[in-house]
């Protein structure tokens, strides 16, 4: 008879990737903490960071090679409470919770958006095709609803004149997570390849944009990269009509 060999248990994490892990889920959370003391620029900003420190995280494990089946569950875990919870919350403190249940059930749309997102991502993700994201990304969402509430506290928009437009817009993240509608993942673009001279030109403007006027080139990006799903899906759609009649 044939002894079956223990399974071997790895009992260690990789502590580099799960550090920006950790940094971008304590960013949502200190962006939550903001909110309550109504320090609604900071909380805007603190979503942008963990925004930047969700994006480092998985391309150090991969640089690293210490990619994981805990960082791939501790990410989820963090993208939710960082572009889930966080922006639902900070947006009810801000202007839903004047709104009654109106404003509750805006909130909670987004949140449950990001939470079905990220399964459905979980779940697809060996079988989905890697060019594109199917729905809006959560970082893309929470970044609308974090650039857009920047841009108004920096312009010192009342939120009474505008309640109904952030009521529509964090709905619409929430639907937008959960659609079927395609996204680019640019996880095609090749960094390592040379580029005409005029790419790195562009680059740098559009860097300096964006660190001149970071709240509305944020949010105007974002929103850009919201819109783009549906043309996307529409472009792919009709070619593959064409590609059935030739």
């Amino acid at each position: 008879m044939i002894k079956k060999q223990p399974l071997t248990r790895h009992r260690g994490i990789y502590l580099l990737p799960n550090l920006f892990t950790t940094g971008a889920m304590f960013a949502g959370f200190y962006a939550i903490t903001s909110a309550i003391n109504g320090r609604f620029e900071t909380a805007a900003i603190s979503m942008f960071i963990a925004m930047v420190l969700d994006g480092l995280d998985g391309r150090v494990a991969r640089l690293t090679n210490t990619q994981s089946e805990f960082g791939v569950q501790y990410d989820s875990l963090s993208d939710m409470v960082s572009f889930g919870v966080a922006p639902a919350i900070v947006m009810y403190l801000w202007t839903l919770s004047t709104m009654g249940q109106a404003g509750l059930f805006a909130a909670f749309v987004h949140m449950a958006g990001g939470a079905l997102r990220l399964a459905r991502f979980n779940t697809q993700v060996e079988v989905a095709d890697k060019r594109y994201f199917q729905g809006l990304p959560s970082p893309a969402a929470a970044a609308i609803l974090a650039g857009g509430l920047w841009f108004c506290v920096e312009n010192g928009y009342d939120v009474e004149n505008i309640k109904y437009l952030v009521l529509l817009t964090t709905i619409s993240t929430g639907l937008l997570m959960v659609s079927n509608f395609r996204y680019s993942s640019f996880k095609e673009i090749d960094f390592k390849n040379k580029v005409p001279f005029i790419v790195a030109i562009i680059a740098m403007l559009v860097i300096s944009f964006i660190l001149a006027q970071p709240q509305r080139m944020l949010f105007l990006l974002s929103v850009g990269y919201a819109i783009s799903g549906p043309i996307v899906t529409l472009v792919l759609r009709k070619r593959k009509l064409q590609s059935r009649k030739n």
